[in-house]
Parts: structure tokens; C-alpha cells; sequence
């Protein structure tokens, strides 16, 4: 029989009855719904403070090489588990981080404290995580074009392989971060949420400058994008990782849970942000 086209990603709209050429947006695991604006509350809980110390352990040594398909001669990557059962790697922390942010937006609040609400959050009566989800959750899973595939078998069976995956997203992004994520990690992200803060208002003016039209034009339709953006700036500017780590990082994030062209663009905005960084700290030393 002719090809059936189905998506790489689930939509709400999926249903059982496979239909030729269905398209739609790529999947994200983040909430669809978007407020007009976007901006963090202008009050004392913004007020500056001091970052975490800096840990003995640096993070960035830890990173997968970066730029360009992986080669069967490069390094292996790090295990995603740690001993403990929880989240060893620092994409996890910027997972969380940009999930935090992001949220963050959304309700208006600072996203250090409300990484910290969360962090404190009681859980229900009788809820169990189970951390088997953990070693079945890919951060690695990108959304892509639609997929052809020769019988409804083939296509069920790729169905129940996307909801299969979108459950373990859904419980693991859900559940509570000490439970998922090792205290190396939940350090790491707090770190990247204060440095996302304290420099947010500079960031804007700059992304203002680099960012396409139509996503000025249609901010509340780029929270996402913006977030990927001004975790990525931050981490640079403030926390100073690597160049090509954290542009590798943030274009696999807007891969992961952006769609059409926003890893190229954040890919260009980012580079255009070091070059600008690289110059001014020229300038300084002369």
C-alpha cells in the first residue's frame, strides 16, 4: 500500500485513525500555552545576590567534545546515572534549568526561587518515582521531519513508541528535582538560574539587537527560544563555560523542544553574542 506519513513527535491531535501526510509542530515537553508578555517582576526579590562558590569540580571538564557529528573514535559520554540512581550530566542541568526559566516566565516570578520552591515541595501521600524511567529517558531524542513508514503496523507501533517516550518525559521532568537529579547537578543548575537572573536585563537589550524581526515581532511565540538564549548567554558571560560547549548545548535544546528554525537561529544569535563578547574583552585589555 502507498506510504503512511506520520510525525517524529506526538501532537495532542494524534489519534488512532492514520491519515497520509499529517504534519505538525515538533515535540516539546514544556507547556503550549503563552502569556502576551514575558518579563520578570521588578522588586526586591531581584535584587542581587552572591552566586554559589564555585565548585571544586568543573563542570565543563566533564562535557562530551562538541561541533559536528560524533565519530566512533571520539570519546565515550559520561554515564547518564551516577551511583545513586539520579541525573549525573550537565545537559540534565540544563534541562532543568530551562524548564525553571521557563516556568518562570510564565507565572512572572524569579526563577531562583521558584527552583527553590520546587526544591522544597512536599510530595503527595503514597507517590513513588520510579528511577528506571531514568535510564529509559533520552535527552538526546530531538524532533525532526514527519516519517514515512509501509503499513499501519509499522505506524502503530511508531505511535505507541511516541507516547511510550512522552510518558517517561512527562514523569521524569515532573517529579521531584532531589529525586532525579544528583546534588552536583541541582548546584550546577542553581548556578545557571543565578546567573540567568542578575544578568537578565542586560541580555534583553542585547537579544533585542541580534534576534530575527518576526521574533520581536511575536515574543510571546519565542518564550522558549528566548529562554534557550539568555540561559545560553548567561552561562558564557557569567559563568564563562566554553564557547562551543554551550552553543553545542543550547542548539540541542532548541532541537529538542523548539521547532522549524530555531537552532539555526539561536545557533547565529549565539555566535554573534561571543563574537561581541570577544571584542569588548579585547578592548579591556587594551
Amino acid at each position: 500500500m502507498e506510504g503512511v506519513l506520520l510525525p517524529a513527535c506526538p501532537s495532542p491531535s494524534s489519534s488512532a485513525t492514520l491519515k497520509p501526510k499529517i504534519s505538525i509542530s515538533q515535540r516539546s515537553s514544556f507547556p503550549s500555552s503563552l502569556p502576551t508578555h514575558c518579563s520578570f517582576p521588578q522588586n526586591a526579590a531581584f535584587s542581587l545576590r552572591n552566586s554559589l562558590r564555585t565548585s571544586t569540580f568543573a563542570i565543563a571538564q566533564h562535557e562530551a567534545p562538541v561541533l559536528g557529528k560524533p565519530d566512533n573514535n571520539s570519546v565515550p559520554a559520561l554515564p547518564k546515572i551516577d551511583k545513586t540512581g539520579r541525573f549525573c550530566s550537565p545537559r540534565a542541568a540544563r534541562e532543568l534549568a530551562l524548564s525553571i526559566i521557563y516556568a518562570a516566565c510564565l507565572e512572572g516570578m524569579d526563577p531562583v526561587r521558584l527552583f527553590e520552591k520546587r526544591m522544597n515541595t512536599r510530595r503527595e501521600a503514597g507517590y513513588e518515582f520510579d528511577k528506571k524511567k531514568l535510564l529509559e529517558y533520552n535527552h538526546m531524542s530531538f524532533g525532526g521531519p514527519p516519517v514515512t513508514v509501509e503499513s499501519d503496523e509499522e505506524a502503530s507501533d511508531l505511535l505507541r513508541h511516541i507516547e511510550e517516550e512522552s510518558a517517561i518525559e512527562a514523569e521524569v521532568l515532573t517529579a521531584p528535582p532531589k529525586l532525579v537529579y544528583n546534588n552536583l547537578i541541582l548546584r550546577f543548575t542553581r548556578k545557571l538560574l543565578v546567573a540567568v537572573r542578575d544578568a537578565w536585563d542586560n541580555h534583553v537589550l542585547v537579544i533585542n539587537k541580534i534576534v530575527p524581526e518576526n521574533w520581536k515581532n511575536e515574543p510571546a511565540g519565542k518564550i522558549l527560544e528566548l529562554c534557550i538564549l539568555h540561559l545560553a548567554m548567561s552561562e558564557m558571560a557569567v559563568l564563562e563555560t566554553r564557547h562551543q560547549i554551550v552553543i553545542n548545548e543550547a542548539v540541542d535544546l532548541g532541537k529538542r523542544f523548539c521547532d522549524g528554525a530555531a537552532p539555526r537561529i539561536i545557533n547565529g544569535c549565539l555566535r554573534t553574542f561571543f563574537r561581541e563578547l570577544e571584542r569588548q574583552e579585547s578592548n579591556n585589555r587594551v
